[in-house]
């Protein structure tokens, strides 16, 4: 069933909304097919938002508009009205409507990260594009740092569930986040806007619309987000995970009633924040030490509440983000082109003390530090045929270069620290001061003063370009006028390349453990062996040595290279050659630059995606629908300071001699990653109620996961992610004035194959982080109160997710071998981590809007206070010792807003 009925304008505007799904607030005037008619009077989608009856969900999830309960697709929809009402600030505040979606933001605002099903990107590595893809009118972000503030013109924001890769043009292998923003009105109206809470939390936005001439319309919109951090820094008194950012927007709608519609969206924001902290969560030795030099660090576990950290960096976000974009339409009869340009520029700059202690043992980190320039272009032809065969058809080009840079540099205590991990490595034996004067003997270079300097580090730069072209499709059959076939396809080709510029100047890491090993070995054994000889009954001075050669060359001959044949069979056993023990001390070693002799860092890949789907409708108020899908997401190059060859690249240069010293193999790249998912969804739509149920089955082969071991990013495929699933949401309107919504989704994800995890074989384990079954609980009461038509409105939900552990993975000290670079943990392997995370979120909001167009709102979120670790990881050169991010706590204000 489709509604031919919406006319032209309907059919333009479901081409410009790209993957989108417009939720309008149910009713129990009418009935299902009531409602349908009602929609055939509007023109838009947006006027049937507005008006006061339909009880119809009208989506174009897949850029036709259906009605939800036809449509064979697991969406969730977030109005305009739920955003306002729910005080939702930020992309991240959606996980709090939307029990399938989290969201995280770990150590800066550009490290935030989308994941749907329990499948998503650490956002982490600059060179990870998400696997769920974030598109904003149609317009694809390759970043989530791109669109992480708040909107004054927004109108929904969709969740599409699932590999969505027939549809779209780039990277939707777990799912699709839409925005879609309001269009220009040819009536003039707009609104202001203002809230205050605690922690001197201000917020100020509006947005204006209306006519320029009678086929040009014009919006324009713009805000402010300002408030206090909720985390002091115990040093510097200054506040951490605050707010300082700003934004503006604006649009020209181009219809004069013709063929031909345009609109134009230019926009700008700008972050600067001090973002993320970090408070630690276990103890170790090594924290002990930090204490020991006069260091501080915060402990979650006594203090809770507390809310101070220390760090001697202030954790500065400096975001800009700009772009264009235009859409034009042009109706050929029951067929429209479509085309949507866009070009968009970020740059950002992120400090952060990356031991996060109050010792001055790293200066300053510039974890971040890039330009991301890109341009899109999607062509697409779709038709709105009145027989049993409908198509669209579409072409898709991506162009991007990522220019990033980041550092790490020693402090005037860093030194110090290392004398005391160094002295703990050895039981006492060695100081800073004795390795260098022994390393300087065995070397002949002299390293006095030298080793964990002040002002040594790792300098690293990496350039990306990145090229993509992808073709796809649809066509629909409707065998009857209640059963569809819809048949999707995706050829996606992508091309990527990268040169490096890495430098390390931390002089221990370019020392040569092995080779120095192996003359140590030799030393020892030379003198071991002519002190038997001469019967000493001890090693020989270098005299006694000198002498015996003098006098017995050919002897000396003899045990010179039996010795020296041990030495180098045993170098690299850490029984043998005692400095193999000081490799973790290595911090900052450094790598292959690229391309070379060897790699050309470049990759050239293309894959097929498909889609089937059939739709039944079982009567006028219930479907269902069962598809099958797959998804696609490129190949990602590892953009950190821990890009290294793979191992068959490490093993040339080592034999061709091209390997830098203490090179080991990595992962340069990540290999391409898909998606596939087997659905089964049940859509119900009646008088005082709707009701959606999806099971599915979902899999990853060659997930791309970016783990941190402690000192760097490891990016990885994991074979295969496999998630079971069931996902719930309905409302039910048991009076006129109440709503009562719940949505529920069920998970059960493992890591299916993951043997060769940074952190051990993950295979058969549960993926940490997800929480087996999410839910959100709300309620709306609407009543008009007096004949003025003023209205109280109450909001309220509550958001559960279950315990779960919160990051998968080994607590000990990780060791890289020197040659294999295979890791092994100290002292027990397989110490699981006990932390886990439960989520039990209030919030609330009691709103007085008058008819005249004033509203005042009292609001408040997370109102129980919750407070638990986000994320955690092994704190940077701290041994077993575990840090995490805290989460937001309670936060409430008032807001008024008025709309003309």
């Amino acid at each position: 069933m489709k509604f031919s009925a919406f006319g032209r304008a309907a059919t333009v505007r479901s081409a410009l909304l790209v993957g989108t799904a417009a939720l309008v607030v149910p009713s129990v005037a009418s009935a299902q097919e009531e409602g349908q008619e009602q929609a055939a009077e509007y023109d838009t989608a947006e006027e049937q938002a507005e008006s006061p009856d339909p009880n119809i969900i009208v989506v174009t999830a897949t850029k036709r508009e259906q009605t939800l309960q036809e449509v064979p697709v697991a969406v969730s929809v977030t109005t305009a009205e739920t955003i306002e009402r729910a005080q939702i600030r930020d992309i991240a505040d959606l996980a709090t409507v939307v029990p399938s979606l989290r969201v995280s933001q770990l150590q800066s605002a550009f490290a935030t990260s989308y994941s749907i099903r329990g499948f998503g990107t650490d956002g982490n590595n600059i060179g990870l594009e998400p696997s769920v893809a974030m598109f904003v009118d149609g317009v694809y972000r390759s970043r989530a740092v791109s669109q992480i503030s708040d909107l004054p013109d927004i109108q929904r924001v969709e969740v599409l569930r699932g590999p969505q890769s027939t549809l779209f043009g780039k990277n939707a292998s777990a799912g699709v986040i839409s925005i879609v923003t309001k269009e220009p009105s040819f009536d003039f109206e707009g609104m202001v806007e203002a809230s205050y809470g605690n922690y001197d939390a201000k917020v100020v936005k509006g947005y204006i619309t209306g006519p320029i001439t009678d086929s040009v319309a014009f919006s324009a919109g713009a805000g402010w987000n300002n408030r206090d951090g909720y985390l002091t820094n115990g040093v510097n008194g200054q506040d951490v995970n605050d707010r300082n950012r700003w934004f503006t927007r604006g649009q020209l709608l181009f219809d004069n009633g013709g063929p031909f519609t345009a609109r134009i969206i230019g926009d700008y924001d700008k972050i600067e924040e001090r973002c993320c902290g970090v408070v630690n969560v276990r103890p170790s030795a090594e924290i002990g030490a930090i204490q020991l030099l006069g260091g501080q660090v915060n402990d979650f576990r006594d203090n809770p509440d507390g809310d101070v950290i220390f760090t001697d960096v202030d954790p500065i976000n400096e975001i800009e983000n700009y772009g264009i974009s235009g859409h034009l339409d042009y109706e050929l009869g029951p067929v429209t082109l479509t085309s949507i340009t866009s070009y968009r520029e970020t740059s950002l700059m992120a400090d952060q003390d990356v031991d996060f202690t109050s010792l001055n043992a790293v200066t300053g980190a510039n974890i971040g530090d890039a330009a991301i320039d890109t341009f899109t272009q999607e062509l697409r032809v779709a038709s709105d045929f009145d027989g049993p065969l409908n198509f669209l058809l579409g072409g898709y080009y991506f162009d991007e270069t990522v220019d990033t840079s980041d550092q790490i540099v020693f402090g005037e205590d860093f030194r110090d620290y290392a004398n005391l991990l160094l002295q703990g490595a050895t039981g006492g034996t060695q100081t800073v001061d004795s390795l260098e004067a022994t390393l300087s003997a065995l070397n002949g270079t002299d390293y006095t003063g030298q080793f964990f300097a002040e002002g040594q580090g790792f300098f690293n730069n990496i350039v990306q370009d990145n090229e993509a072209y992808s073709i796809f499709g649809n066509v629909d059959f409707a065998f009857t006028d209640r059963l569809v076939l819809t048949l999707g396809a995706n050829y996606t080709k992508d091309k990527k390349q990268i040169v490096t510029n890495s430098t390390s100047t931390d002089v221990f890491s370019n020392v040569d453990l092995v080779a120095t090993g192996n003359r140590a070995i030799f030393a020892q054994g030379l003198a071991d062996q002519i002190g038997g000889l001469l019967m000493l009954g001890r090693p020989a001075t270098q005299a006694e040595i000198g002498a015996f050669a003098a006098g017995n060359p050919a002897a000396f001959g003899q045990v010179s290279a039996g010795v020296q044949a041990f030495a180098d069979a045993n170098d690299t056993n850490r029984a043998v050659n005692p400095l193999l023990a000081l490799t973790p001390l290595q911090f900052l070693p450094p790598l292959q630059n690229c391309p070379n002799a060897v790699e050309d860092c470049a990759t050239d890949d293309d894959d097929w995606s498909y889609s089937v789907r059939l739709a039944y409708e079982v009567t006028p108020t219930l479907n269902v629908y069962a598809s099958w899908a797959t998804g696609y997401k490129a190949p990602s190059f590892n953009l950190s300071r821990d890009s290294r060859p793979l191992p068959g690249d490490f093993a040339q240069l080592q034999a061709q001699g091209l390997a830098v010293t203490n090179l080991r193999p990595g992962t340069r790249f990540a290999e391409a990653e898909n998606s596939e998912v087997f659905e089964i969804g049940i859509k119900g739509n009646w008088d005082y109620a709707a009701a959606n149920l999806t099971v599915f089955q979902q899999n990853i082969k060659d997930f791309q996961a970016n783990t941190f071991t402690g000192t760097s990013f490891i990016l990885s495929n994991a074979g295969k992610q496999e998630t079971f699933g069931i996902e719930f949401d309905g409302n039910v309107r048991p009076t006129d004035s109440l709503t009562l919504n719940v949505a529920m989704t069920y998970l059960d994800p493992i890591y299916d194959s993951f043997e060769n995890s940074p952190v051990g074989d993950l295979s058969g384990v549960q993926v940490a982080g997800v929480p087996e079954l999410s839910a959100v609980f709300g309620a709306t009461y609407n009543r008009e109160i007096n004949d003025a038509g003023d209205r109280i409105i109450l909001r309220g939900d509550f958001s559960y997710q279950s315990p779960v552990q919160v990051l998968n993975g080994l607590t000990n000290y990780i060791v890289t071998d020197p040659v294999t670079g295979e890791r092994d943990f100290e002292p027990a392997r397989d110490a699981a981590l006990p932390f886990t995370r439960e989520v039990n979120s209030l919030n609330a909001s009691i709103t007085y809007a008058m008819d005249m167009g004033l509203e005042l709102t009292l609001w408040g979120r997370n109102l129980l206070d919750d407070r638990y670790i986000t994320t955690i990881f092994p704190a940077v050169a701290q041994g077993q010792a575990i840090s995490g991010y805290p989460n937001q706590p309670r936060t409430y204000g008032v807001a008024a807003k008025f709309k003309f």
